[in-house]
């Protein structure tokens, strides 16, 4: 019995921000913060709705899973390949707001998207805190 192929690896990045949840949730969800620290995107926050994410070296189709403002937000992340599920999870702190990205799906043989991953979303992060950083 070979259980191997069901065996899938994670991406996990956690932040605290000294933002409240509304503002991350701004970041997640409005299609022109996501430009700017993500992709170009026809994103909705709506469950089922299917949305494209633009980058220069290709594209990344997308389903929303789940919406729950300014706590949680789900969608699967599908290119070249890759079959997996981002799910964002937010929690008002003391000092402001814990973040937590994680990507699930990544199959033993696909090495080079989760090694890609664990690279893109320290990017993404970092994007992330300077648009946060500069308000709206």
């Amino acid at each position: 019995m070979n259980e191997a192929s069901a065996v899938t690896n994670a991406v996990v990045v956690e932040r605290e921000f000294a933002f409240p949840p509304e503002k991350i949730w701004r970041a997640l969800t409005q299609p022109h913060l996501i430009e700017e620290w993500l992709m170009k995107n026809d994103f909705k926050p709506t469950v089922d709705h299917h949305f494209v994410l633009r980058g220069d070296w290709g594209s990344v189709d997308c389903t929303v899973l789940e919406v729950e403002p300014n706590k949680t937000l789900s969608y699967t992340w599908e290119a070249m390949g890759l079959e997996s599920v981002v799910t964002w999870t937010i929690s008002r702190t003391s000092t402001g707001t814990h973040l937590r990205m994680e990507q699930i799906g990544f199959r033993p043989d696909q090495q080079q998207a989760y090694q890609g991953a664990k690279f893109g979303w320290q990017k993404f992060f970092a994007n992330l805190e300077q648009v946060l950083a500069k308000g709206e």
